[in-house]
């Protein structure tokens, strides 16, 4: 018989560790081994109750749910799925802790104490069996993004700026795709403060989250990076030193002409935005030009569209199992034979920054300099 998944719930309302607790023990594959009523007290049930996967309230007395995330990551690495409201604040609050190493979220559909939280029950016993799957050693590496010098980071745009907003400079030369998934913008706190912002390449992000929380993402990794990132808009064109992101609820289209189309076709592989409809776009717009991404994820969307940027001739990376929260989009990869590189997160910018310059401007003769694995 499998063993159980030993859950902890935390928040500072009794009736939602109660509703919590309720929906979670009523899946037979998890079993509620307590509950703690703030920070302070979810660390001492740690300690005591060694649960597999701990729910997290972000707003409590004493010690809040950041803080005792980041208790947890140093001291006990446990996966943490939050809890938190869907406001705006809610959403960088929640972003600021992916980034910090909780491994997913589920939002209460209204505020603080929601009484529909059963809404959202599919939602909570999914990412709760999914945070026991999540590779305690990738927990365990340190935050790199915490260590970033302060003069990387840049204001983040005020709300509805970057809507308003148009890229600046040259049509780019060369582009990255960059798909990730669950543990994601973790991962992209760690790459973005090491990619070179030369005049020439171009980024587009597909990050699985839904709307409302892109924008967060977006604006976290503009003030850690040398790159310019924001959400991306209809009619973008992609230029040398941006970076733009999939809003939440959007497939992100490159046409042949290179601009940017959102649409809200149907998922692919059950996610919209969907790294496949992005990098398949962009190996028709690009072809050899282009550097595919697979960063952690559960799945395998991002499959499809590698396998065609390597049949294209371009140039493919992927993350290590052992730096992975979860290991399924970039093995995907790997099992079909379509990785060039496989390192781990550190190295990760590192290779980017050498694919993109290796690929040389337009009108250059590329006699020989496309391949950049010696």
């Amino acid at each position: 018989m499998t063993e159980r998944i030993r859950a902890l719930v935390v928040d500072d309302s009794a009736f939602m560790r109660k509703v919590i607790s309720d929906l979670l023990a009523a899946d037979p594959d998890i079993e509620v081994v307590g509950t703690a009523r703030d920070g302070l007290d979810a660390l001492d049930k740690i300690r005591l109750e060694k649960p597999s996967v701990v729910t997290m309230d972000v707003e409590m007395p004493r010690m809040d749910g950041l803080t005792a995330l980041e208790h947890i990551m140093a001291e006990s690495p446990v996966p943490v799925v939050m809890v938190s409201s869907l406001t705006q604040d809610g959403a960088e609050t929640t972003v600021r802790a992916l980034a910090m190493g909780a491994v997913d979220f589920v939002g209460k559909p209204s505020g603080t104490i929601s009484l529909d939280l059963a809404r959202v029950r599919g939602e909570l016993v999914n990412k709760v069996k999914l945070a026991n799957r999540a590779s305690l050693a990738s927990l365990r590496r340190p935050a790199l993004w915490r260590a970033r010098p302060r003069d990387l980071r840049r204001p983040v745009p005020a709300a509805g700026q970057q809507a308003a907003e148009q890229p600046s400079g040259k049509p780019a030369d060369r582009l990255v795709v960059i798909g990730s998934s669950t543990g994601g913008p973790g991962a992209l706190h760690a790459i973005f403060p090491d990619l070179t912002a030369d005049g020439g390449t171009a980024f587009l992000l597909v990050q699985h989250m839904p709307p409302g929380f892109t924008r967060s993402l977006a604006g976290r990794l503009n003030e850690l990076s040398p790159i310019r990132v924001r959400e991306a808009v209809e009619g973008d064109v992609p230029t040398g030193g941006t970076a733009l992101l999939a809003p939440g609820g959007y497939h992100m289209v490159l046409t042949p002409e290179r601009a940017v189309v959102l649409n809200q076709e149907p998922p692919q592989h059950g996610v919209r935005p969907s790294v496949d409809v992005t990098l398949l776009s962009a190996v028709e717009a690009y072809g050899d030009r282009c550097v595919g991404v697979i960063l952690t994820g559960m799945g395998f969307d991002g499959a499809k569209g590698m396998a065609a940027l390597k049949r294209a001739g371009g140039r493919t990376i992927v993350q290590d199992e052992a730096s992975c929260v979860v290991y399924g989009m970039p093995r995907a990869v790997v099992e079909m034979g379509n990785a060039d590189l496989v390192v781990p997160i550190e190295e990760v910018a590192k290779a980017i920054n050498l694919a993109a310059e290796r690929i040389p401007p337009f009108g250059r003769d590329e006699g020989g300099q496309r391949a950049i694995g010696g």
